[in-house]
């Protein structure tokens, strides 16, 4: 029997828990720290974008790649405004254990207690972590798209929130689940990716990756998780672990999660110095993938490579080998669905480029690139994410 939990007079089950936004947490070498200042004895304010709301909430954080532990003296959370500016009126700490301070050992992740907090569906959550002592190299999320913010010293929620450094990563955030009483339990998806999902080529601090574009479609109501990492390969090289061996992590392991999507490869194809085994290996990999999330009970969709004309990724052998993957991700009837992001970015009048109008660097589309990917991610998942609802 799931474990009952009450909040405030709210009562939920344990496994009622929906993650509302997620990101892949990685090793972070020295050009990824803070440059000009350090993590230790200051504060950090970071923003996220949500997917859903909820009444209640919980934050995991992240010293997974991490040696040394990560001491942190204290966490608020808010509604965002523009850049630090936060609603004061809806300030809370979170506690670990009912204590503000918490030590996470490195190689580990936990979650803060159950807090009771309006959180409102695609709203920006202000989250300001005063640290401790923390680790030489942090567990972070490098492409966070989104300016964070160091202070020295303790932040306190009514007092100016005095920058030091700016810069476009998240540490040691790594998901934010929500229960919300009352209702039936939303839809959530678990998305696969590398940098085109992570948000190359999106405005800093505009919320606007294709996972941003597709929750907002559906009104806030469908659970999207984010978890692609710029660089990222399915079986090999690349930056961060691979697929391979983040899969279970990153993704299976997400709360209240319905549905995955599948959307990685490009790299690999790019990279790729046998076509043949490359094909085999990819193939192998998203079966595998497939597999585990039907063990699981989940829907799969997979989503098309996108063109790679005009790039150091092109020739004619890379080409041939993206068209195979994305015939048997069209045909092979192994998904639920596909989402076909290879027919919403390829230049008609030239089908192995990337439309001028939507590319960024003819690899990763621009923000209109990642709008109409992101609308046509929602038409495929929002009856899919209904057919959920409606059980």
């Amino acid at each position: 029997m799931a474990l009952l939990l009450s909040f405030a007079g709210l009562t939920a089950h344990a496994d009622d828990w929906v993650g509302t936004w997620a990101t892949a947490p990685e090793f972070t070498g020295p050009g990824d720290m803070p440059q000009h200042t350090t993590l230790t004895d200051n504060s950090i304010r970071q923003i996220v974008h949500v997917s859903i709301g909820g009444d209640v909430l919980r934050l995991q954080l992240s010293n997974e790649f991490s040696r040394e532990p990560v001491e942190i003296r204290s966490i608020y959370i808010a509604d965002a405004k523009d850049s630090t500016a936060i609603d004061a009126k809806s300030v809370r700490y979170l506690t670990f254990n009912g204590k503000r301070n918490v030590t996470i050992e490195g190689g580990k992740a936990l979650f803060s207690d159950e807090l009771a907090y309006k959180l409102k569906p695609l709203q920006r959550l202000s989250i300001t972590v005063n640290y401790g002592k923390t680790p030489q190299n942090a567990t972070s999320h490098r492409g966070s798209r989104t300016t964070s913010y160091i202070m020295k010293g303790e932040s306190k929620p009514k007092k100016p929130f005095i920058v030091e450094e700016a810069l476009d990563h998240w540490y040691n955030i790594a998901a934010i689940d929500v229960v919300k009483v009352g209702i039936n339990k939303p839809t959530c998806w678990a998305v696969l990716g590398n940098s085109i999902t992570d948000g190359r080529g999106t405005t800093t601090n505009m919320q606007n990756r294709w996972t941003d574009v597709c929750a907002e479609a559906m009104d806030g109501k469908v659970s999207i998780l984010n978890l692609g990492i710029g660089g990222n390969c399915v079986l090999r090289g690349g930056l961060s672990e691979p697929a391979l061996k983040r899969f279970d992590r990153d993704i299976m392991s997400q709360r209240g999660i319905t549905g995955i999507v599948i959307y990685e490869g490009i790299n690999d194809i790019g990279v790729s110095r046998s076509v043949e085994q490359t094909e085999k290996e990819l193939i192998e990999a998203y079966e595998l993938f497939i597999g585990k999330a039907r063990a699981a009970g989940l829907k799969v969709v997979g989503a098309t490579i996108t063109p790679i004309g005009n790039t150091m990724y092109w020739s004619h052998y890379h080409e041939a080998l993206r068209q195979t993957i994305n015939e048997w991700i069209r045909t092979s009837g192994k998904f639920d669905a596909v989402i076909d992001f290879d027919a919403v970015l390829s230049d008609p009048a030239r089908p192995t480029w990337m439309r001028a109008d939507y590319q960024y660097d003819w690899l990763h589309p621009n923000a209109d690139g990642y709008k109409a990917m992101g609308l046509k991610a929602a038409e495929v998942l929002s009856p899919m994410s209904k057919m959920f609802c409606d059980k």
